[in-house]
């Protein structure tokens, strides 16, 4: 178990339904090498794994290899940290599939830790990104889904099964529309990227001659002032902040910072947003929160994903080997 992330060379993989990511992460957070499989996200568990070997065997003819004594995983939720098992939405073949024990055979036998992608995002920004030096944040990631983690009192909080922080899941409209969690009205059903674009269809938006009803489409067209796509965005904008607000509430964060593929649409997202966060945080101790965009990009999962290695970093979410 490696205590000082500023030395140690680090396995970082980072497991999603598109895409599976591997590198050796430096401790100063320079990704030295990569590897990378598509997501075999239809096939069966056993296939998908393979595609996870198939990442390591490739880091593992790494130079470097033998001088990495860790390994981290961020992956697509939900996840349990504490029996080190797996069960992605979008990886169907995947239901409490115990990645941590097979991750620890194929990496020779290293210590592993698994967290949640959000989770994985969150330990980026503190370390690396927009939440660095802040004590209390919380982390969003907006994309496919809404996913988060917090910071508290300077630490990464994964929680006992690594998910802490699940934003996507909290419900801000008590009569909204029925979510597959099995709640009404969550964020998630709400500000994700799809449900952005569907909620613009289902209002009259027209994409373009390319057909393209995406929600980075439905972006372009509020930037170029079309009020049913401004409309959508506003919508989503309201539904983050009235979660970012009860997280706020419940722990004292005084930043909210906000990535993935919809915090791509800039300020017809963030303007709404910020004007919802006044309407939203109106107590005194919740009112100076600040909202910014994520700094670490696309390698955010990687890159949280070696910072979750270390202790100094995290509480919660369990180490095996």
């Amino acid at each position: 178990m490696h205590t000082d992330l500023t030395a140690d060379l680090v396995v970082a993989l980072d497991i999603g339904g598109t895409k599976i990511a591997g590198a050796l992460v430096d401790g100063g957070g320079a990704i030295r090498v990569r590897a990378q499989r598509p997501t075999p996200a239809r096939e069966d568990g056993e296939t998908v794994m393979r595609a996870v070997e198939a990442v390591i065997a490739e880091l593992a003819g790494s130079r470097l290899w033998d001088a990495a004594g860790a390994v981290g995983i961020g992956s697509a939720g939900p996840v349990d940290a504490s029996a080190g098992t797996v069960s992605p939405v979008n990886v169907p073949g995947w239901r409490g599939f115990p990645l941590v024990e097979r991750v620890h055979r194929a990496a020779g036998g290293r210590p592993v830790t698994l967290v949640g992608d959000g989770v994985a995002m969150t330990a980026a920004e503190h370390w690396l990104g927009a939440a660095r030096g802040h004590d209390n944040a919380l982390c969003l990631v907006v994309s496919t889904g809404v996913g988060g983690g917090l910071v508290l009192g300077g630490r990464v909080h994964a929680g006992p099964t690594g998910n802490a922080g699940h934003i996507g899941h909290i419900s801000v409209d008590l009569d909204g529309d029925p979510c597959p969690c099995g709640g009404r009205g969550c964020v998630e059903r709400i500000a994700s990227g799809p449900h952005i674009a569907r909620r613009a269809v289902e209002n009259g938006w027209l994409p373009g001659p390319d057909g393209d009803t995406s929600a980075a489409a439905v972006a372009a067209s509020a930037r170029a002032g079309d009020p049913v796509a401004v409309a959508s965005f506003e919508r989503a904008a309201q539904a983050l902040a009235a979660g970012i607000a009860a997280t706020a509430t419940l722990v004292e964060i005084d930043i909210a910072v906000i990535g993935g593929g919809v915090a791509g649409a800039g300020e017809v997202l963030f303007a709404p947003l910020r004007r919802s966060l006044r309407d939203y945080a109106t107590l005194s101790f919740v009112r100076a929160l600040e909202v910014a965009p994520a700094l670490t990009g696309t390698d955010a999962g990687l890159l949280g994903a070696a910072a979750a290695v270390s202790p100094r970093h995290r509480e919660g979410a369990g180490v095996w080997g």
